[in-house]
């Protein structure tokens, strides 16, 4: 077996079962027990669900003696294709090179919880801990971690994490209630929103936001206005285009993301409106390319090196049995005013 696997068929104390008590309640051998705890593939499915069971049930826990985590921290995204993600990584990076350890980077597809195959080649490698990104684990897959004593840490959950579960975020919500404010204080009355995927927590609180904000000034939300997005230049280039031949266009949009923002400028360029002369566009992140374009961004910025280098660094700490002050943390995000807004046309 390799440097670090579980062999110690007595390693229970009174909290934690032993790797024979496993096996009788399986009903398999102690080796296979430790070949499942230790992420091997040589087990035959049905087998190993039948040890997880029994690992969930008798409630197992890896002390840390028994096994040193490997130097490596893994980050997992449920998408890999944009500068958001760029953004991201650096912040992870920050903390790996600090501690000495390499990432393991890896994508699920656009799923928002990770492929089982993923999960078997984190117990496999005993990273040091793990950052998933717009994504969470199903109780089994938490349990899976839990039981090896691999921490594991959200950034911006996609969906409101479980109890216990460590997270970092931002507020989404002030975020958006900045953005549309931004707008109304410069007159604009038809402010309409592309937004991210409706199963997304972070989408639900930035439009959450833009409703207070028209709701607070007395302007009632027009539905026709309201378009769902997925945070990529398409959707907010189709959105745009729907949106600017309206009979009684918007004044201006608030996007949900930069990339949607910078769609809309395509769309708006197409259809002969200038930005912000006839319309004023409103982003959320900040990434780097916003204060680039022409003309510069207004937009939200929500601090992502920051936020991945809280995520990285609680995972690492978790892994050293140092429990956090609190599980759940929201940074605050902020309002950056450029070129792309300005008073409505008359």
């Amino acid at each position: 077996m390799g440097s670090g696997e579980v062999t110690d068929l007595g390693e229970g104390s009174d909290n934690t079962p032993t790797l024979s008590e496993i096996a009788r309640a399986a009903g398999v051998s102690a080796p296979t027990v430790s070949k499942v705890l230790n992420g091997r593939t040589d087990v035959a499915p049905k087998t190993r669900a039948r040890v997880e069971e029994q690992l969930r049930e008798l409630g197992y826990q890896r002390r840390r003696s028994t096994a040193q985590p490997s130097r490596l921290l893994d980050l997992v995204f449920h998408e890999l294709d944009s500068a958001w993600a760029v953004e991201v990584i650096r912040g992870v990076e920050n903390v790996a090179r600090a501690e000495d350890l390499s990432i393991v980077l890896s994508e699920s597809a656009g799923r928002l919880t990770p492929g089982q195959t993923w999960v078997d080649g984190v117990l496999a490698r005993r990273p040091a801990g793990v950052v998933l990104v717009l994504s969470d684990l199903d109780a089994g897959q938490r349990n899976q971690l839990t039981s090896r004593g691999i921490p594991f840490v959200v950034m911006d959950p996609a969906g409101d994490p479980a109890d216990g579960v460590p997270s970092v975020g931002t507020n989404n919500w002030h975020g958006g209630l900045a953005a549309t404010r931004h707008l109304l204080e410069l007159g604009h009355r038809r402010i309409a929103m592309v937004g991210g995927p409706s199963g997304m927590m972070c989408s639900r609180a930035r439009l959450d936001g833009y409703r207070t904000a028209l709701e607070t000034a007395r302007i009632p939300v027009d539905p026709r206005l309201v378009r769902e997005g997925d945070f990529h230049h398409e959707a907010g280039y189709t959105a745009g285009r729907e949106l600017l031949t309206l009979p009684d266009r918007p004044t201006a949009v608030f996007a949900g993301n930069d990339l949607q923002a910078l769609g809309l400028y395509e769309a708006a360029r197409e259809l002969g409106l200038r930005i912000p002369e006839d319309l004023s566009v409103v982003g959320f992140d900040d990434l780097p390319l916003a204060r680039w374009v022409g003309p510069p961004l207004t937009t939200v910025r929500q601090p992502l090196v920051e936020m991945a280098e809280t995520a990285a660094r609680l995972a690492v700490d978790l892994g050293r049995g140092r429990q956090p002050a609190a599980t759940r943390v929201d940074i605050a995000t902020s309002l950056v005013v450029r070129s792309s807004t300005a008073a409505p046309p008359a």
